[in-house]
């Protein structure tokens, strides 16, 4: 081999290393610095998640952190369920752009879900169920258009369903039971046309004020028309009693006084 073969192939070797290295890239290291601050272990379940694992986290398909899946070197996929999390969610997720599945199910994390995560164009998969999150689900959500799955149910959410959310056509799974939420439930999630899939009561239920279908009518929790006919009919008659009762007492009162003037008459009057 001469020369220049050599140094031809010492430099696709050199490239390829170099390469290696790019695709380590910047947007991962701040998304996993920040989101290891944000989230309280009491547990010690993330002994791996430490900074000198962030600058490089990995390594073609393969990471060095728990719970991370890596693809070209981009993190693909965060499982981090059921590990007795605590904290909140770190809008910096937004910055792991090459992210198809978040899953942060079954953990005690508090705070709202960051509207942030729109940038997160890829997401597939949005699981945050079973925790403590609070405020109102982002409409912005509708902006990863290609979400299959959001599930959000048994967690302390406030506020309306978006709307929006039903323009997601590839939305196929959708959870949000459970919580706090308000308001109609959007026809353009419960009644979709076309070949959309529909999301049946089991999808809304145990939200108090969330109504519309397919949940059952929510009862009065007024009178109902016959309680109030009955409550009109039972006053008429209590006051048709009372009425009478009135008068009747009247008319003795009356009569009594009637009869004492007549005696008082009688009396002034001379005999004859």
């Amino acid at each position: 081999m001469d020369v220049g073969s050599l140094v031809l192939v010492s430099w696709v070797i050199t490239g390829s290393a170099l390469i290696g290295v790019c695709l380590s890239d910047p947007s991962d290291e701040a998304c996993l610095t920040h989101l290891r601050k944000s989230l309280e272990d009491p547990n010690k379940m993330l002994r791996n998640w430490k900074e000198e694992n962030f600058a490089r986290p990995c390594n073609d398909s393969t990471s060095n952190l728990q719970g991370a899946i890596c693809n070209n070197g981009r993190i693909y996929k965060l499982s981090l369920n059921n590990l007795s999390l605590g904290g909140t969610i770190s809008p910096f997720l937004a910055n792991c752009t090459n992210l198809q599945a978040l899953d942060l199910s079954s953990n005690f994390l508090t705070g709202p879900i960051p509207p942030d995560l729109q940038s997160l164009v890829n997401l597939a998969v949005l699981n945050l169920s079973s925790n403590r999150l609070q405020g109102q689900i982002p409409p912005q959500l509708t902006l990863c258009a290609y979400l299959n799955i959001i599930d959000l149910h048994d967690n302390m959410l406030t506020g309306p369903i978006p709307q929006q959310l039903g323009l997601l056509v590839r939305l196929s799974a959708f959870d949000v039971s459970n919580n706090r939420l308000s308001g109609p439930i959007p026809p353009s999630l419960s009644n979709r046309t076309g070949n959309l899939p529909r999301f049946n009561a089991t999808s809304f239920q145990g939200n108090k004020d969330l109504y519309g279908y397919p949940l059952p009518p929510l009862r009065s929790k007024g009178l109902s028309v016959l309680a109030i006919v009955g409550i009109g009919l039972g006053s008429g008659l209590a006051s048709l009693v009372l009425s009478f009762t009135g008068v009747c007492i009247w008319l003795k009162i009356t009569e009594r006084k009637m009869a004492l003037e007549e005696g008082k008459i009688s009396h002034l009057m001379p005999d004859y």
